[in-house]
């Protein structure tokens, strides 16, 4: 029997005998999708992780069971057993073949054969031995999934358990740790729902609903989250409760009917006189304060805000941050305790939950500027021996032609259409650079791009509500200083461009963080880099130790030492203003690097590649006449390139080697021999030719027309027209859509198939 067979005979009767799905509160699923796999471009992706069997009860995960088919040895199962087990914390994982069951114990690291499945309670009472009063009361609350509509993620269950366990033992700081993008949001609901229903207090009696607030340090974060209608909405509407000045205002006093309320450290701060509006609540009025994205000062000894959180001092705080434990945000892990779960970038990229990315570096002969006597001074004193740096433009000295040349490289580098957060020196600079961008595109709206800056208020907010409109095309592009670096839930970001340096890596995640959001049709989004911020990838906790990033061929700005030391001047006073001489922003240059992320979690130019591919290859063939066998036959050709996708070599990077090696006209089939056996490449031209030269002569002419058909296909457009799914495809596209009429030149569909396979193997000799 097959797997399928084997678990519907024998596997599933098992499960039930033991109790699974019948017993009251236990369940059995069946088929569940861990993790979907790393997006690989194109539509596709890696291999994702699916459990056969993921075992629930109280609303609790327990188990995983990997099944095999009959004739497989039990254990064959075992260690994809155990790292789902892992990957998912839970304490047992079962190795099945329906005619015995293997046990792990993840925690004791007891394993061997058991004769029957445990039940739904022995299970139970094996993970939680002794019963705990607001365990079992979280336990009893499900997650709420809107007919199946929401699905809690792996990672974010983890995460909502944690804090729960934590909450359950009495601890009061707490603090999570998870990648821009990964749904701290949901998290929070759930944590919130949870406390909710369970009827957790202060006072830890039962008695009544906690009263729980969300802050926040942006309006956009409180906003999000109160309207977050695939979250929060499951509350009733008089259960939340919005904290806005002016509504505070309006009716003399703080609200205080509600179970979640929402606001910002800055709203909580204000009020009338000296008393503060969070003053006017009692210390202990709130059971639970949940303090989004708290590494942005909320929790060091020096900020005002501080003394929100230490008012509320008798409240279960949980901090969410994005950011690993640095120098700059140091404060807010001594405040809240070491993270009791973490997520990282790179797990939300290979999981497929985040969107990979690209980085373009990009280096001219105007990233730094020594004046000349030829160039006009327009404003200022031009210092002559003063080297200006990065820092220095657009704060102590402005350059609009060097402006001109940016903006207008990287218009021609991403799509009209596409949306783009750019990233300027001040609120000054971001208005040069959208009056640029809005003269230089082809666009004719006046709103194409538009400024979102603290100064833009109400409209900078309605501009911002536009752009994640995924209905709407404007505005496309936004440009803005420091605004937009949080907060931005937009799915369709493509580019974000970077015109001032990024001193933090906190702050560099949290740009990273914008385009990160999944998205139909979105393979990748692409970071242009003017500032050589790359060096934040250098960043072992997070994501990996990277090498260092390929080098442009220009020196770096930040590396060559000033010959005057450079002088921040406040923004709005008078700075040095220069006009190049005629004729010199022709001679400007630039030279541009692409670097990938790859598996391991860091940036990796495509010459890179070329080297860790070499080390790979190894694994899939052993000689050239394997890799001639493996590429001629479709199926093979297809695993082969599935298999590469999972180790980091996707498509997008094969067509980046074949520049590489210069061999754009060729088949990848040239790129993975020219990398393991340094053989010279062909052109799918001349391959077409001598394929066609050596097909068997005893095809019919129709047979011979369609085989010359799709060589021409395959010289147009690479070898992925030769796959076994685009057989359809082009028969109708050489015979419309009368299939019927193909078959009857060309014979029934397996002859068609075996003529289709059949002169592939003539294009590599």
């Amino acid at each position: 029997m097959n797997e399928a067979e084997t678990r519907a005979e024998f596997i599933d009767p098992a499960l039930k005998a033991a109790g699974w799905g019948v017993l009251e509160a236990s369940r059995v699923r069946r088929e569940f999708v861990i993790a979907p796999g790393r997006i690989l471009g194109g539509g596709r992706r890696a291999k994702g992780k699916q459990a056969d069997y993921v075992l629930m009860y109280r609303n609790t995960q327990l188990a995983v069971v990997e099944a095999k088919a009959w004739d497989e040895h039990v254990t064959e199962g075992l260690g994809q057993a155990k790292d789902y087990a892992q990957l998912l914390c839970l304490r047992f994982g079962y190795a099945t073949n329906g005619q015995g069951i293997y046990e792990v114990d993840m925690h004791t690291g007891i394993e061997g054969y058991i004769a029957q499945f445990p039940g739904p309670e022995e299970l139970w009472q094996r993970c939680f031995s002794t019963a705990h009063r607001w365990r079992d009361a979280f336990a009893a609350v499900p997650f709420p999934d809107k007919s199946g509509s929401w699905l809690i993620r792996y990672y974010q269950d983890i995460a909502v358990n944690r804090v729960l366990a934590r909450i359950s033992d009495g601890t009061d700081r707490i603090l999570l740790t998870l990648a821009t993008g990964t749904g701290k949001t949901s998290i929070a609901f759930q944590i919130a729902w949870k406390l909710f229903r369970a009827k957790w207090t202060l006072q830890r009696d039962g008695l009544r609903q906690p009263r729980i607030l969300f802050l926040a340090d942006r309006n956009t974060l409180a906003n999000q989250a109160f309207g977050d209608f695939t979250s929060f909405a499951a509350f009733e509407d008089r259960a939340l409760v919005r904290i806005d000045p002016e509504e505070i205002r309006k009716g003399g006093r703080v609200p205080k009917n509600g179970s979640v309320f929402f606001t910002i450290f800055q709203t909580f701060m204000s009020g009338p006189g000296d008393t503060p509006y969070f003053g006017e609540y009692p210390p202990d009025f709130f059971d639970c304060i949940i303090v989004d994205e708290c590494h942005r000062g909320g929790a060091k000894d020096e900020s005002s805000w501080r003394g929100i959180l230490e008012y509320f001092a008798p409240a279960l705080q949980l901090g969410l941050t994005a950011t690993p434990k640095r120098d700059e945000n140091v404060d807010t892990y001594e405040y809240f305790g070491e993270p009791v779960y973490v997520y990282s970038l790179k797990d939300g990229i290979n999981d497929g939950f985040l969107t990979p990315f690209k980085v373009k570096q990009i280096s001219t002969t105007l990233d730094d500027y020594i004046f000349e006597p030829d160039d006009e001074v327009i404003e200022g004193v031009a210092e002559p021996r003063r080297r200006y740096v990065e820092a220095d433009f657009n704060r102590s000295i402005e350059i609009e032609e060097r402006e001109r040349y940016r903006v207008q490289l990287f218009l021609n580098l991403i799509g009209a259409t596409e949306k783009t957060l750019v990233f300027c020196a001040n609120q000054k600079h971001a208005l040069v650079v959208r009056n640029l961008i809005n003269t230089l595109s082809p666009s004719t709206n006046p709103l194409y791009c538009v400024r979102v800056t603290a100064d833009d208020g109400a409209l900078g907010d309605q501009y911002l509500a536009d752009f994640k409109d995924n209905e709407k095309t404007i505005p496309t592009i936004l440009t803005t200083s420091q605004k937009l670096s949080t907060g931005v839930d937009a799915l369709n970001v493509r580019n974000i461009v970077l015109m001032r340096p990024v001193q933090s890596m906190i702050e560099f995640k949290q740009i990273i963080g914008r385009g990160t959001r999944l998205y139909d049709g979105k393979d990748y989004f692409t970071i242009y880099d003017f500032v050589q911020a790359h060096h934040h990838f250098a960043d072992d906790d997070w994501d990996g130790p990277p090498d260092d990033p390929e080098p442009s061929g220009l020196p770096r700005p930040d590396t060559v030492r000033p010959l005057v030391t450079p002088q921040d001047r406040p923004e709005g006073l008078v700075r040095l203003k220069i006009k190049l001489a005629d004729g010199k922003l022709r001679r400007v240059q630039n030279m541009m690097a692409t670097s990938y992320w790859n598996p391991d979690g860091r940036p990796m130019s495509a010459q890179e590649f070329l080297i860790s591919l070499h080390g790979v290859l190894p694994e899939f063939f052993r000689d050239l006449n394997e890799l001639r066998r493996i590429w001629s036959v479709p199926d093979t050709r297809k695993t082969l390139l599935q298999g590469l996708a999972d180790k980091g070599f996707a498509r997008e990077q094969l067509v980046e080697m074949q520049v590489i090696i210069d061999a754009v006209d060729c088949d990848w089939f040239d790129v993975l021999a020219y990398v393991a056996f340094a053989t010279a490449p062909l052109t799918r031209l001349e391959r077409a030719e001598l394929a066609f030269q050596a097909s068997d002569q005893t095809l019919t002419s129709a047979q011979l027309g369609f085989v010359e058909f799709a060589l021409a296909q395959y010289v147009a457009h690479g070898v992925d027209e030769l796959g076994l799914e685009k057989l359809s495809a082009l028969l109708k596209l050489k015979y419309g859509n009368a299939i019927a009429d193909a078959f009857a030149l060309l014979g029934q569909p397996e002859i068609v198939r075996a003529l289709f396979v059949g002169f592939q193997r003539f294009l590599y000799p």
